[in-house]
């Protein structure tokens, strides 16, 4: 067959694959039949097919749209239409390709609503997930890589997971970052505006972005979720102004606002604080999903009362971190005792346990350390929960990333900020641990051994974990089976990541920690 014959044949493949995918559109509901003429016709002109594939079409089985979608790249790439056959070219197209199948944005608001009137709000959470799923706006076939297991601990089973969802760059794909023009539009990935954003090398296409407007306190705010979801439903609902985190009373009302809408979510947000924060500290956001985190369903150890809060509970949580839980079927009393809560935080020093609401910089004005990582949540009871989680985001000589941040010698497992997520429970750990840890197995099981290239080597990739290895196999020996080792280590890492919420806790679950913490709130007129 010449060049010209199979060109052709490769471009009936491409229209054919075109075909597929707009069956497999029809199919999940992203558009309907007239919709597909233009869906199509963008496809065509897209890959440079002068015309479509007439023939008969095998029926589209899979459930998501990747397993279309990798074929027409390929073909991108062998057309020219892709400059560079790498995974953020690739990724940027695919967006642009599903972008072409999806309904427009306010068509997806209609949706939602009508289906949350028609059938309720989970019916409408459910659809809409589904839809960002179908929509490839969410990657599972990447999410599906990631490693996830639950970790025993004395704080109860913790959730690890191992993060490989997020593709490694190449040499040429960091070369093309390095080299990328600035840009400040969209002002950041959080923006209304990356909604059927085109992006570019170093921000992500969003043609296939569909969010959902809320009301919180009076003001727009938006649902979208999260393309890289770390639990079920992971959702992010953002402010339609590009401002600041900020943690005030006005945060909790917003939250419980949100919980009013979608009883089905918890919402939390990260602290507005470096160190203690999150990734994203320039736009004011939160989390939300439909997961029960191991901190829900850790217990209350100690309860207290107040005369000026009869209609409110509020007790310790047993958890490493500080963590104040108060709930009440009074929603403006909650609010007022978080907002005491809050208020009091910021303003605390507890020098006898490395706690200083404020330190003075060259003269300026003082700065501040103390705030808090709220999470709310509609409990069992039906009332209004808030978790309060004290932070302080100071730093010394002997922990110059932090007093209350994972110390260094957990740094070979996680030394990232602990942020919303992890508070509740649930490790996101780097993608380098997958083949440590398979080499760490192989200690464990006598097929290698802990010589001098892993101790005395900074390079070698086990250098960092010479320490802990040395630890494991005075505890475990070298003779375990390959199960019998995997589970020693996911067990490990799992009280690595309790050592790091540990470090993390402002009170520690100590008596002389717990007598501090009660302190606190003696100070606010409570009583055990």
């Amino acid at each position: 067959m010449n060049d010209t014959k199979i060109a052709a044949s490769r471009q009936q493949q491409a229209a054919y694959g075109i075909e597929r995918l707009l069956q497999f559109g029809l199919r999940h509901k992203l558009l309907e039949s007239l919709d597909a003429y233009a869906a199509r016709n963008s496809l065509l002109d897209l890959l440079r097919i002068g015309e479509p594939y007439e023939g008969e079409i095998r029926d589209v089985e899979t459930e998501s749209p990747d397993q279309l979608l990798e074929p027409l790249l390929d073909y991108a790439a062998e057309i020219g239409v892709l400059e560079d056959n790498n995974t953020t070219l690739r990724d940027l197209l695919d967006a642009r390709m599903m972008g072409y199948l999806m309904p427009r944005p306010s068509e997806v608001v209609h949706r939602f609503w009508a289906a949350a009137r028609r059938d309720g709000i989970r019916q409408a959470t459910d659809a809409f997930y589904q839809l960002c799923i179908d929509s490839n706006y969410i990657r599972m076939d990447r999410i599906r890589t990631n490693m996830y297991w639950l970790a025993p601990t004395e704080f109860g089973d913790l959730e690890i997971t191992v993060n490989l969802s997020k593709p490694e760059k190449d040499p040429r794909e960091i070369a093309l970052l390095k080299n990328a023009p600035q840009s400040h539009y969209p002002k950041c990935l959080l923006c209304i505006d990356n909604v059927g954003y085109a992006g570019r090398v170093n921000h992500p296409a969003r043609q296939n972005l569909r969010v959902i407007p809320l009301e919180l306190t009076g003001e727009p705010w938006y649902l979208q979720y999260s393309p890289y979801v770390y639990y079920n439903e992971h959702s992010i609902i953002f402010d339609r102004e590009h401002r600041p985190m900020k943690t005030s009373k006005q945060t909790f009302a917003r939250l419980l606002d949100f919980v009013e809408q979608i009883p089905h979510y918890f919402i939390g947000s990260n602290a507005d604080l470096p160190i203690v924060g999150g990734s994203i500290l320039n736009h004011d956001h939160f989390q939300g999903g439909r997961h029960t985190f191991p901190m829900e369903k850790a217990p209350v150890e100690a309860s207290f009362s107040h005369p000026d809060y009869a209609g409110v509970k509020l007790g310790i949580v047993r958890w490493p971190l500080s963590v104040i839980r108060i709930s009440s079927h009074h929603r403006e009393s909650l609010l007022k005792l978080a907002g005491v809560i809050l208020d009091a935080w910021k303003q605390y020093s507890d020098p006898a346990h490395d706690v200083l609401a404020f330190t003075e910089t060259g003269g300026g004005a003082p700065t501040p350390h103390n705030t808090i990582t709220p999470i709310a949540r509609s409990n069992a009871a039906g009332e209004f929960e808030l978790d309060l989680v004290l932070r302080n985001n100071r730093t010394s000589e002997e922990h110059p990333d932090g007093i209350f941040h994972p110390h260094r010698e957990l740094h070979h497992i996680k030394k990232e900020n602990i942020g919303l997520i992890e508070v509740m429970g649930l490790a996101v750990l780097p993608g380098r641990l997958k083949d440590e840890l398979e080499q760490a197995a192989e200690l464990l099981t006598g097929s290698s051994s802990l010589d001098e290239c892993i101790t005395e080597q900074p390079e070698h990739p086990l250098h960092k974990h010479a320490a802990w290895l040395q630890e494991l196999i005075g505890r475990y020996g070298t003779a375990l089976s390959t199960e019998e080792a995997a589970e020693a280590l996911r067990t490990e890492v799992g009280r690595k990541f309790a050592d790091v919420l540990r470090d993390a806790g402002v009170y520690k679950c100590t008596e002389r920690g717990r007598d501090g913490f009660r302190a606190f709130l003696a100070q606010l007129g409570f009583q055990s």
